[in-house]
């Protein structure tokens, strides 16, 4: 019986080349294919892997697509729906800070007169939810779709901009309040500047750019006192942390008309009062305090000089709002480049007739037949200034903005409002 060292190594010397090379290409042959089917499971293997991953990622996406508040194909029938123009030369406006006091009343005037509109708040409790919600159903209503969202969501707004060809953007979304800037400041950077930039990148990259119209404010003058004041006063002296973010906006707007080409019209309002206002305003919380039997502090200045304010009735801001949309250009940018210059405008908001805070109590005291229990407190630092006076001659030349209703008129209206919404009668408490 041969060993294997015969079988390995014959004594025929040409038997063993040959039979050596076939037993070669045998074991390379093994070897190739073992290798080659190792390969193409591996490659089965790494596909499988790679399709398990993109599986999982398109899983994990949806799930949190659907997750969202936002988004789905009923959401966008919804968005579209109420983007709907239904007059010649209207605008599709989206309306930030929708449920808002201003921004639900600017919406229903746009609404009403066939422009298509689609708001987004993101209902704080700043103050009391249920206040807008109540403005949100008065909305839905009229066909409004308010999309439940924060404008500091970059992805939202690409949403809505890719849903929506916007004309027009009407920007009043803000962390109001001067008083409060003092115990959360950072609520004020969030909302009046990061939220600002958020929206100004949103439109920059929009095709085709929006005309955007923005809320600043009449705190913007600070300490100046030149009277009444005008848009070409200084303003670099704020006298709160809510007025410098103000400030700041109407900077950063600047710079992004004159980078982007982007029609910026920036609004400075004069204490806005009136039905669904905002329950931390003055009039408002005297007129709960006063049926209330509660005292109310009105504050007085150095040397006990009344405060005074260019009080404006709502409606008053609304024609403005509205005055400077139809007025704004458009904006000249495309693709986030700029290609001519565009229009860049601020205008004050004001009634021009300053009254004093003791007249607006007398007033109240008048609509609601009820005494105030006054307690008279000298001003205190933070941030309130002790008048405000608004020179609208730009506004009335630009758009012919006239104030028509004065103090006596609008808080009338406004208790009528209060004393409905609040269900008010003798002896039943007032929220």
């Amino acid at each position: 019986m041969p060993s294997l060292e015969d079988e390995l190594f014959p004594s025929t010397p040409g038997k063993f080349k040959i039979e050596r090379t076939h037993a070669m290409n045998r074991q390379f042959y093994r070897c190739f294919a073992s290798t080659s089917t190792m390969f193409l499971w591996a490659l089965f293997l790494i596909a499988l892997t790679a399709s398990y991953l993109s599986f999982q990622s398109f899983v994990d996406s949806g799930s949190r697509y659907f997750a969202a508040s936002w988004g789905g194909i009923q959401w966008e029938k919804q968005v579209r729906n109420s983007a709907q123009i239904h007059r010649s030369g209207g605008m599709a406006v989206l309306v930030t800070g929708a449920a808002g006091f201003v921004g639900s009343h600017v919406s229903l005037q746009l609404k009403k007169r066939g422009d298509g509109v689609v708001g987004i708040d993101n209902f704080n409790n700043y103050y009391d939810p249920s206040l807008k919600n109540a403005r949100k159903s008065q909305l839905d209503n009229h066909g409004i779709f308010v999309v439940e969202g924060d404008v500091n969501d970059a992805r939202l707004l690409a949403k809505l901009f890719d849903v929506v060809a916007f004309t027009h953007v009407m920007h009043l979304a803000a962390q109001a309040g001067v008083r409060y800037a003092m115990e959360n400041p950072h609520s004020y950077v969030h909302s009046n500047i990061a939220a600002l930039v958020t929206l100004l990148e949103a439109c920059k990259s929009a095709n085709p750019q929006p005309a955007i119209v923005w809320a600043s404010s009449s705190s913007v003058y600070g300490l100046n006192e030149k009277v009444p004041f005008s848009e070409a006063d200084r303003t670099d002296q704020p006298a709160s942390l809510y007025a410098a973010t103000k400030k700041a906006g109407e900077e950063i707007t600047h710079s992004y008309n004159h980078i982007y080409g982007l029609s910026i019209t920036g609004l400075r309002f004069f204490t806005v009062y009136g039905p669904w206002g905002r329950p931390d305003m003055a009039y408002f919380s005297f007129t709960r305090n006063i049926l209330q039997g509660k005292p109310i502090t009105v504050y007085r200045g150095k040397g006990r000089v009344d405060l005074a304010r260019d009080f404006t009735y709502i409606d008053d801001i609304v024609k403005g709002c509205l005055g400077s949309l139809d007025t704004a250009g458009k904006s000249t940018g495309s693709g986030g480049k700029k290609t001519g210059p565009a229009a860049y405008r601020i205008f004050n908001l004001g009634n021009t007739s300053p009254v004093t805070v003791p007249t607006l109590v007398s007033i109240l005291e008048r609509h609601l037949k009820t005494k105030a229990k006054k307690r008279f407190v000298d001003m205190p630092g933070n941030g309130d200034v002790p008048f405000t006076h608004a020179n609208i001659s730009l506004a009335r030349r630009e758009f012919g903005y006239k104030p028509t209703t004065d103090l006596n008129t609008g808080l009338r209206k406004f208790v009528k409002w209060y004393l409905s919404y609040y269900g008010y009668n003798p002896g039943k408490a007032v929220n």
